[in-house]
């Protein structure tokens, strides 16, 4: 195995799991940009109804996220994940056999009933060293981030040519290559990751929704998926009024969202240079803020609405990509995926509640409405910040010990805590595992030492 890098096991790991993440979120998301436009012909067509179905994934999302991911510790991560792929691709059929906009919502639900992420990041946690998974985890969040993009390219294009229909069915067929690889690429694990690192611990979710840091950041995925999943149910078609043709939509998306987010790179390296993660969300959501505004007072000026894209974007990218990076600097060590559990559901709940409440303000009172509701959303998070924290520059590191028992364990976590370098240390008797966070001065043999020592 390689010592500063992937193995080529870990790089295997990384690309196939990013490319099941990547195929499976790109089938969400290519509804988003065209479904207001291209689903007016089927029955019971609504701008409320068009918000639900837009966002009726991330309901069930958010019911079954966690419990998935407990149950992948109880009968393994690839059944889980097969399954959840197959629940996919069977939802995605329904929609695509439905002429009612009921049944494109009782798709798009059984798509979200696939509730796979927990189960894909915990088992690229198994197959991973811990000081690898960082890189590991950021490939898949990278992919994930490219499959938005290219779903803002693809779904315009492939409904224009196959229609709503098409489209859905090619969604299933994303998920059956998706599995494909599974099978295939994905190695067996022989053995899980510490269950704190991956999986949500039901006893630890009040724990997390108490933390402030914590919740300002859970809050704040609510709100940017909300706030994205309301702006697609009224965009689209405020594209369409300002003289851009349906058909042409991809010309606007896909490079408006190459410069944002060539835009928000300088704005992390600044962040992370400075130490200043806070000033700089307060900055994105400033921009959010504007880019919320010019699309509700210049809703007919295209030229206006390319502005408040590429800032909207940018504003969002950075969010997106800094957001689980602080959730992990700032959740207590031993509990990233209750952490991050809690963190996915209130991303899915806000996708849900964003079409609900996009489509009921377009409905009743237009597009404009719509970017007023985002405006408020955006202001109420800028609030929440200013109670947030600069994270310290820690990395974290989960460790096998070699314990055996309770006062080893307490004795082996007061060595630990006395080390240089080290700002946090658990070892869980349990799990056999030191869970530290450290600053740049620690020294990963001395740790090694301590937790091979005989009691």
């Amino acid at each position: 195995m390689a010592k500063n890098g992937l193995s080529g096991t870990e790089k295997r790991v990384a690309f196939s799991l990013a490319s099941v993440f990547g195929l499976r979120m790109m089938g969400l998301f290519m509804i988003m940009p065209v479904f207001a436009l291209y689903g007016q012909h089927l029955q019971g067509f609504s701008p409320l109804w068009v918000g639900i179905a837009i966002g009726a994934y991330g309901l069930t999302q958010a019911l079954l996220q966690i419990p998935m991911g407990i149950l992948s510790d109880k009968i393994g991560r690839k059944p889980v994940i097969l399954a959840g792929l197959l629940v996919f691709a069977a939802g995605s059929v329904v929609a695509a056999m439905s002429d009612t906009i009921y049944g494109v919502v009782a798709g798009r639900a059984l798509q979200g009933m696939g509730a796979i992420a927990a189960a894909v990041l915990a088992l690229a946690a198994d197959l991973t060293r811990d000081e690898q998974r960082t890189k590991v985890m950021a490939i898949i969040g990278m992919c994930i981030g490219g499959s938005f993009a290219l779903a803002l390219l693809a779904g315009p294009v492939v409904t224009q040519y196959l229609g709503l229909s098409g489209l859905f069915g090619l969604t299933a067929v994303l998920a059956l290559v998706g599995m494909v690889i599974m099978y295939l690429l994905v190695p067996n694990p022989v053995g899980h990751a510490p269950s704190g690192d991956t999986t949500a611990d039901a006893g630890k979710l009040l724990k997390m929704l108490k933390d402030p840091q914590l919740f300002r950041l859970d809050a704040g995925i609510f709100l940017l998926h909300l706030t994205l999943t309301a702006v697609f149910v009224a965009l689209p078609l405020d594209l369409v009024d300002a003289g851009l043709v349906k058909e042409h939509h991809w010309m606007l998306y896909f490079p408006a969202f190459v410069l944002s987010f060539m835009l928000m790179v300088p704005m992390i390296i600044i962040g992370v240079k400075r130490q200043n993660t806070k000033q700089m969300f307060q900055i994105a959501l400033v921009i959010m803020v504007v880019a919320l505004s010019i699309m509700a007072l210049f809703a007919h000026s295209l030229v206006a609405l390319c502005v408040a894209i590429i800032a909207f974007f940018t504003a969002f990218n950075y969010l997106e990509a800094s957001l689980p990076s602080l959730i992990s600097k700032f959740c207590p060590i031993g509990a990233k995926g209750s952490a991050m559990g809690v963190y996915s559901t209130s991303q899915f709940l806000g996708a849900f509640c964003g079409g609900v409440l996009g489509g009921s303000a377009y409905q009743m009172v237009g597009a404009e409405g719509v970017f007023c509701v985002g405006i408020v959303l955006m202001l109420v998070w800028l609030a929440l910040t200013f109670g947030m924290k600069n994270p310290k520059l820690l990395k974290s590191y989960t460790l096998e010990a070699n314990v055996d028992g309770r006062e080893h364990a307490r004795k082996m976590a007061t060595e630990l805590s006395q080390l240089t370098g080290v700002a946090e240390a658990i070892v869980v008797l349990e799990e056999k595992v030191a869970y530290l966070k450290v600053d740049d001065k620690f020294d990963l043999r001395q740790a090694r030492a301590v937790l091979g020592s005989a009691s």
